[in-house]
């Protein structure tokens, strides 16, 4: 019997970059094994800046669309990862066994000055948001290893 993606939400204040590109690089990375979502608490449009640099890596977000986080109250997530300080702390509880887990991102979105500035900002952000996937995808995957009887 195949079991269900696992349920992951990225929170951030906006929804605007952080957590949408980490949606979007989960969904990619994760080969469908998992199921993603991002929502905020004070919900912005989608930045243009973060569809531009994760489409440089050959992911297209440019779908997605920023929701509020109440959308999901009362849904079951086996993660709620906060990207942001603020969403940490303002952070409602999910119903069920799910675990927190804080990745404390800068803000792309919040960087000023020229085009090439704001965009490296957001490169940044992206392949910090890359990298801490690729370690969860990892440690899940030595977790289900672990847990298959031999």
């Amino acid at each position: 019997m195949e079991s269900l993606p696992m349920r992951i939400l990225f929170l951030c204040t906006g929804n605007s970059a952080r957590s949408q590109m980490a949606e979007g690089l989960l969904r990619h990375l994760g080969k469908g094994k998992y199921s993603a979502f991002s929502a905020g608490s004070q919900p912005k449009s989608l930045h243009p800046m973060a569809v531009k640099a994760m489409s440089e890596i050959g992911i297209d977000i440019s779908g997605q669309e920023s929701k509020s986080l109440e959308v999901f109250l009362g849904q079951e997530f086996d993660y709620v990862i906060t990207v942001c300080d603020r969403a940490r702390d303002n952070c409602p509880v999910f119903p069920g066994d799910n675990e927190r887990i804080h990745w404390s991102l800068p803000d792309p979105a919040a960087v000023e000055g020229e085009e090439d500035v704001r965009m490296k900002a957001f490169r940044l952000v992206r392949n910090q948001i890359k990298e801490r996937i690729l370690l969860f995808l990892s440690a899940q995957s030595k977790k289900t290893k672990s847990e298959t009887p031999r």
